[in-house]
This record gives structure tokens, sequence and C-alpha cells, in this order.
């Protein structure tokens, strides 16, 4: 494009060099064949500039919008990824929240079990040890009157024994006297 342009100052140049030499110059319908040869030369730089020159301007602008188009739809595909990086952020901080929050509540709901299943052990231990001692205490109090009835027996065994070696026929006919009447007596 910038050749076009200096164009018309290479123009003299080439009418010097192409200038007639002595008095036998070329001609073609009556006009020299340098005039020709420049209007050649600019009919094709005209051809040039409507033919080739003028698409690739306008394919230039063509593309041009497109990358302007490109620019802008790309603009705005960094302002949605803007966004939702924002709205990734603020999810993540709220559910880091949430589960902060679930962490404190499991904490206090799992102090709350323990304390609760500490308590029911304490009160389970204590009725047990309750049981125990109550049962212990039926036990012995079993023992002891097995202790005292098997003492009674003995005692009794051995009184019998002593009795029947110590009373003669005649204490026990006397004894037997003494029965008999004082059941009389009591009719």
């Amino acid at each position: 494009m910038s050749f076009l342009l200096r164009l018309p100052a290479a123009l003299p140049a080439v009418l010097f060099l192409s200038g007639e030499e002595g008095g036998n110059a070329a001609k073609f319908l009556g006009l020299p064949l340098w005039v020709w040869q420049i209007l050649n030369l600019v009919l094709f730089f005209a051809v040039l500039l409507y033919f080739v020159a003028r698409p690739m301007t306008e394919a230039f602008r063509k593309r041009q919008r497109e990358i302007e188009e490109r620019r802008i739809e790309a603009e705005k595909q960094r302002a949605a990824v803007r966004e939702l990086s924002s709205e990734i952020r603020e999810r993540t901080s709220r559910l880091e929240r949430e589960i902060e929050e679930v962490r404190r509540q499991g904490l206090a709901e799992g102090e709350s079990a323990r304390a609760a299943l500490s308590a029911r052990a304490k009160e389970e231990a204590e009725r047990v040890l309750q049981g125990s001692q109550e049962e212990i205490a039926r036990r012995l109090a079993a023992a002891k009157e097995e202790l005292r009835q098997v003492a009674a027996d003995l005692t009794a065994s051995a009184g019998t024994e002593i009795v029947s070696r110590e009373i003669t026929a005649e204490d026990r006919h006397r004894l037997l006297s003494e029965s008999v009447e004082k059941m009389k007596a009591a009719r």
C-alpha cells in the first residue's frame, strides 16, 4: 500500500529513463511507448488495488471484528469465571463454617452422651452394688440361721446324749409322773 503512495513521486524518474533516444521512439496508436507502459503500470496497480487491496482490507477488517468479538466474549467469560470463582469461594467458606458448626455440635453431643453414659454407668454400678449387698445380707442371714439351726441341733443332740447318760430310770419315772400330773391339773 505504501508503494502506491510513492508511485506519483517515481513517475517522473520512469519517464526520464524511458525517454526518446535519438529521434526514433517507438509508438503505438500514435502515442509513445513509454506512455503506454505508464498507463499499463497504473492500470495494473488499479486492478491490484481493486482485486487485492480491497478484499485484503475487508478481510483484515472482518478479522479485526472477529478478534474484537472474541475479546468481548473472552471478557464476558472471564467475568463469568470471576463470578463463579467468587461463588465457589463463598460456598466453600459457607461449607467450612457449616462443617465447623457440625464439629462443635458433634463434640457437644459427644460430651453430653458421655456424661449421660457415665451417669447411667454410675447408677447401674450403684444398683448392682446395692443388689449385691442385699444378696450378701440375705445369704449371711440364711447362713447365720443355718448355723444357729446346726448349733441348736448339735446342742440338742449333745444335750440329749448328756441327759440320756446322766438320767437314770428313776429320774425318767419321776419326770413322767410330774408331766402327767401337770396335764391333769391343766385340765
